[in-house]
């Protein structure tokens, strides 16, 4: 089952994504500018692979749920997601909210 809902993080409207696989759940929390992902997420690839994209993204480890993972620390971030101020150990909402207000860099 794929569920795709709005979620407000202090007032702010992103869109969160679950997806339903055997044994796991994909998860997606997302907004114009950039997301933060379960750990499906291949930080290393986008980095290297998808350079050229610059691509604004996170993983969390260890998450069931969207609000797991909003409120979980983020334990990879990428080159694209460090200029927006993005680190590793940042809570999920807390890199979220910062991509909230910035202009988009296109």
């Amino acid at each position: 089952m794929v569920t795709v809902e709005p979620v407000m993080i202090e007032g702010v409207p992103f869109t969160a994504v679950s997806v339903v696989l055997p044994q796991t759940n994909l998860l997606v929390v997302s907004n114009e500018k950039g997301y933060i992902m379960c750990g499906a997420l291949d930080v290393d690839l986008l980095n290297e692979k998808l350079a050229d994209r610059n691509i604004v993204a996170a993983r969390a480890v260890g998450v069931r749920t969207i609000n797991d993972l909003i409120q979980a620390p983020l334990e990879k971030v990428t080159v694209g997601a460090k200029k927006y101020g993005w680190e590793e150990g940042m809570i999920g909402k807390d890199a979220l909210l910062k991509i909230a207000d910035e202009p988009s860099q296109s």
